[in-house]
């Protein structure tokens, strides 16, 4: 299958950008110039940017044109997207190490949040740090109800994100976010080699499937090397 017209001009804004030709806060070739070097339409050329802006590859200003975001990752508050997906859109490469993959007792507080019932405490556990070219940008620690992925520990998480496959397993159908800065403790300072005195940007997220609770995440993010940002059309 051939790579739709629109990757292809990603492609190439994203290679100009990787050999340095387009450094942080150059300005890229508009849409118009797009469509006469690549022989392209202007819709495509338009959904390739657009998608690069929403991804935080690319910024727009109005009046001047479009341009290298700062190389500070940004992340979006509300779109669920898996972080190996966001990473790749940079332009970056995407490794993940897992640290445990296993099943613990779940404490009330968390037995509550995945809505388990009866005598029901088993969880699924997972924790995996991200990175983002080698630089340490997420630890991900997970709890996942059996029901909702019996499967979830036979996956190795190297490969594929927690989130690819809980899409596939547990289709999405509700989700809650927290965001909070916080203190790091010791073990996610060493693991995101935070300098002393950094904070953590930390994302607690619910998610739901099938009219029940499907995973609970602390997703811990170096607050120096990391952003939220969005853009939402009323």
């Amino acid at each position: 299958m051939s790579t739709p017209l629109y990757e292809q001009v990603k492609d190439h804004v994203l290679s100009r950008i990787r050999s340095g030709e387009w450094g942080p806060g150059a300005r890229v070739l508009s849409e118009h110039e797009l469509v006469r070097e690549l022989k392209v339409s202007r819709m495509t050329a338009n959904r390739a940017i657009r998608e690069l802006v929403h991804s935080g590859v690319l910024s727009r200003v109005a009046g001047l044109g479009t341009f290298v975001a700062d190389l500070k990752v940004a992340g979006h508050p509300l779109q669920l997207r898996s972080i190996a997906a966001e990473i790749r859109a940079r332009g970056h490469v995407h490794r993940a190490d897992v640290l445990a993959s296993e099943p613990v007792l779940a404490d009330a507080a968390l037995r509550t949040r995945l809505g388990l019932r009866g005598g029901a405490r088993r969880v699924f556990r997972s924790l995996i740090v991200h990175y983002e070219n080698d630089v340490a940008l997420q630890l991900e620690e997970r709890y996942v109800s059996p029901a909702a992925a019996p499967g979830y520990l036979a996956v190795d998480f190297r490969s594929v994100t927690t989130h690819e496959y809980l899409m596939d397993v547990a289709p999405l159908e509700r989700v809650e976010h927290v965001v909070r800065a916080v203190a790091p403790s010791d073990e996610v300072g060493r693991v995101l080699a935070l300098a002393p005195g950094d904070v953590v940007l930390l994302i607690e997220r619910t998610t739901w499937s099938r009219g029940r609770p499907a995973s609970f995440a602390r997703l811990h993010h170096p607050g120096s090397r990391f952003e939220l940002r969005g853009v939402f059309d009323l």
